[in-house]
């Protein structure tokens, strides 16, 4: 059986009147990492804020290493970091100074040589004497991201970290997401509105809508849900009207790309017996292709239906 190094139960924050988190309940196994979806204002990043003490909450417990926060704060933030494209450092100071002064909360031993070699993965060494407020976007959310590894965390806290990158850095910091599971057995909780980021290194997916968990399951699984498709012949010369006229006597709904494609939404199941129907219409096939749905239309159709 897997740790758990983050237990969340019926989590609440309220501000005011509104309720931001409604009573929601999780957890993060050691080496997993889970990714948060939602629309704006679904709760992710307040959720963060709870579970880094940022913010309090108004209800429910939440547990690291199979202790309470509230009782054990400082011990289990040695052990946790964030990393987020929203947070910003001290300006007037340089990157290296920058990143000393958290290497000095952290009790990082050899911190100069640690920075250095965090500094060198994300290709930023050159960095180290340039005042914060002078970087760009994707330089800050690159020293950001290295701030979060200073202290071999057991946890990582992420909010959209990968939001200003570039996507060349962008894949190599996930790339270097990935490594950091491996090596380290590292737990992650991981917000983003990139899908394929989140299909690509989720183990399991939470969708929050209006403070409340509406979906969790793997990525593979939710995909599941939909189970519509898209189907795309080619044909080696064009026949449109013998096609047209097979599909509407099959009910079948269809868009001519040009005359030799077209594209059919449908579900699944029937694309077989579609296939099996157009190859015998006298008219050769030369290229099949089948999009199946993705993460984002789980998000979408999620969204939607909660309008």
């Amino acid at each position: 059986m897997q740790e758990n190094v983050l237990e969340v139960k019926n989590l609440v924050k309220d501000y005011g009147s509104f309720r931001a988190v409604d009573g929601i309940s999780f957890s993060v196994p050691r080496g997993r990492i889970i990714g948060f979806l939602g629309p704006n204002g679904a709760g992710k990043t307040t959720t963060i804020q709870v579970l880094l003490g940022i913010t309090s909450h108004n209800g429910g417990s939440i547990r690291y290493f199979g202790k309470d926060f509230s009782a054990h704060r400082l011990e289990c933030l040695q052990r946790v970091n964030a990393a987020s494209a929203f947070n910003t450092l001290l300006g007037r100071i340089t990157v290296m100074e920058n990143l000393l002064v958290f290497a000095d909360l952290y009790r990082v031993k050899n911190a100069r040589r640690k920075i250095a070699d965090l500094l060198a993965q994300f290709e930023i060494s050159e960095l180290s004497s340039s005042l914060y407020q002078n970087l760009s976007a994707g330089q800050k959310t690159r020293v950001n991201l290295t701030k979060s590894l200073l202290n071999d965390p057991e946890i990582l806290l992420m909010d959209e970290p990968t939001a200003s990158l570039d996507p060349d850095i962008a894949d190599k910091t996930l790339s270097l997401i990935e490594r950091l599971r491996e090596e380290r057995n590292l737990s992650i909780l991981y917000t983003s509105h990139n899908m394929q980021e989140i299909t690509r290194i989720c183990d399991e997916v939470i969708f929050l809508d209006h403070g409340r968990i509406v979906a969790h399951d793997s990525p593979q699984n939710l995909v599941k849900r939909i189970t519509a498709g898209t189907l795309r012949v080619t044909f080696a010369s064009g026949g449109a009207h013998g096609i047209k006229q097979y599909l509407q006597q099959q009910g079948q709904a269809y868009v001519f790309l040009d005359d030799k494609r077209v594209e059919m939404p449908t579900d699944e199941s029937l694309i077989p017996e579609l296939l099996f129907g157009l190859s015998h219409l006298g008219h050769q096939i030369v290229d099949i292709e089948i999009v199946k749905p993705t993460l984002e239309d789980v998000f979408l159709q999620i969204a939607r239906t909660r309008v």
